[in-house]
């Protein structure tokens, strides 16, 4: 799975097609998307015209969807409207803790890994407790969980269990949703050491720490600076500023509070 990867929440199934063709041509081989976002087949028509094992595709299973069967029919629904014969990643959106039907959920997706629909199984939004259930239950480990990570919520110990366990931390909504983490004193600080954009720094930030990192934009011009992040490194000290960001500020909700 490439380290840097391209997000496409809440761009329009309409747009998503000439939107992900951009990200392609940019550069981006790994693609994520989720039967939620409504746009798995925009997605599916920009992959289409691409050699398909350049490229890493994830979707995620919808909420509405949970339970052994109910997952077996929601992955072959997103398949169609991706039109792929195998999906690279797969994961569980959300645990939905108060319905407790991600074990039964978890056990589909062990099914379709091991019929090799699928390559990989992974968990998003999951806390600690989910992770232990689901290992504890089944034997099988998450490749990946993705949850939301930034400066503002750096989520140590669940990183933390992440490399106990050796599961690969996701992150999404890395910029945090841009406007007062971009705008950060520290970060417009050490931006302009840098030479780079606060964006930039951010993204460099995820990627020395170990984390995948799926940026969107609809704008082809970020779409492209947010891709040229390799060619420099945040130092020590940079690094050492940035964690004292951390205020444990989440931009989406809880996860023990969904559904």
């Amino acid at each position: 799975m490439p380290q840097l990867g391209f997000g496409v929440w809440q761009v329009p199934d309409r747009d998503a097609s000439a939107v992900v063709t951009t990200a392609i041509e940019t550069g981006y081989r790994s693609i994520d998307t989720a039967a939620a976002y409504g746009n798995e087949q925009g997605v599916g028509k920009a992959v289409a015209n691409f050699p398909r094992e350049q490229l890493f595709v994830t979707t995620k299973l919808d909420n509405s969807d949970q339970g052994y069967d109910e997952t077996l029919r929601a992955f072959d629904s997103s398949m169609a409207r991706l039109g792929l014969d195998y999906l690279d990643l797969y994961l569980i959106h959300w645990p939905l803790p108060a319905q407790n039907r991600y074990v039964e959920t978890w056990k589909a997706l062990i099914r379709l890994a091991d019929e090799g629909r699928v390559t990989a199984i992974g968990v998003s939004n999951f806390q600690p407790a989910h992770l232990e259930r689901i290992i504890n239950e089944t034997g099988r480990v998450p490749a990946v969980n993705q949850i939301e990570l930034h400066p503002f919520l750096q989520q140590n110990e669940l990183r933390e269990v992440h490399t106990k366990l050796g599961i690969a931390t996701e992150a999404w909504s890395p910029l945090a949703s841009g406007g007062d983490l971009l705008a950060h004193p520290t970060i417009v600080a050490i931006a302009k050491r840098a030479g780079r954009t606060p964006a930039q720094v951010v993204l460099r930030w995820h990627l020395q720490l170990g984390n995948v990192v799926i940026p969107k934009s609809v704008t082809p011009r970020r779409i492209a600076e947010n891709f040229d992040i390799t060619d420099f490194e945040l130092s020590e000290s940079d690094v050492t500023e940035l964690a004292t960001l951390d205020k444990g500020h989440r931009t989406g909700p809880h996860p023990d509070k969904v559904g």
